[in-house]
């Protein structure tokens, strides 16, 4: 839980985003009161890397060995040669993974936070996947390119000021054969279902940081980190897409797969 960085159990990220979020109170407290956001961006640098770790574990225990093989033909795809864009890919973790587990395959992380951008390049070069992994600034409502074969947005639909209007964007890149992939914190339909110590912790994150985030931008639907299957469903459908399913889960995550 606390040597082990690769580890499924590794455990340092939860804190240290904690930390990290801790040394904003004062201008978060402020939004409380006034119903403003608090972005993403505004964070102590710290948070960034925080989170980073936190996710990382869970991407390298379960994207490549399960995630991806529970979506329909999206395997097979990435070992001829896909093109992928990653959405909301912060300092890259996920995005990294796939490359060095998919060679054939070109990868493109679109984040809008420029330090992150630069982060995810520098860790590219560094794991030898540059040539076919790089990284853009870019919104889930601007990102570039068209024909896309695979599209991700992992632990990052709810942070978004306007999911809906992220989703359409998605369907306009996708390939007519293509797969998007959402990985959501797991969450039930009703409250109740929630209180658990996952979903206490999740709650707790989401006060802090997902909501705040996605108040802070335009439309500001503050879905926040324990939104149901049935709530992204509608979302993910009202945008257009007429395939939707959850492919698995975790204790942790929730894997849906959204076809056009």
């Amino acid at each position: 839980m606390f040597a082990q960085e690769d580890g499924p159990a590794f455990i340092i990220g939860s804190f240290q985003t904690a930390l990290a979020a801790g040394r904003s109170i004062d201008p978060i407290t402020d939004a409380f009161r006034t119903g403003k956001g608090f972005g993403w961006h505004q964070h102590d640098h710290e948070l960034f890397h925080g989170v980073a770790r936190f996710f990382r574990p869970g991407y390298i225990a379960n994207l490549v060995q399960s995630w991806i093989p529970s979506l329909e033909g999206v395997e097979e795809k990435l070992r001829d040669g896909a093109r992928v864009a990653d959405i909301g890919c912060g300092r890259g973790e996920s995005t990294i993974i796939m490359a060095k587990a998919f060679p054939e395959s070109q990868f493109i992380g679109f984040d809008y936070h420029p330090e992150s951008v630069a982060a995810a390049t520098k860790r590219a070069r560094e794991e030898g996947v540059s040539e076919h992994c790089r990284f853009e600034v870019g919104s889930a409502k601007d990102y570039s390119g068209k024909g896309y074969d695979f599209v991700t947005v992992l632990d990052a639909l709810h942070d978004m000021g306007d999911p809906a209007g992220a989703s359409e964007h998605v369907l306009s890149t996708l390939a007519p054969e293509g797969t998007w992939m959402i990985v959501e914190p797991y969450a039930g339909v009703r409250i109740e279902e929630n209180l658990n110590p996952i979903g206490r912790a999740y709650y707790a994150a989401s006060t802090l940081i997902c909501t705040r985030c996605s108040l802070a931008q335009e439309v500001g639907l503050a879905l926040g980190a324990q939104a149901s299957e049935a709530r992204i469903r509608s979302i993910v459908t009202g945008a257009g897409f007429r395939r939707f399913g959850r492919a698995m889960q975790t204790p942790f995550n929730l894997i849906y797969e959204a076809r056009p």
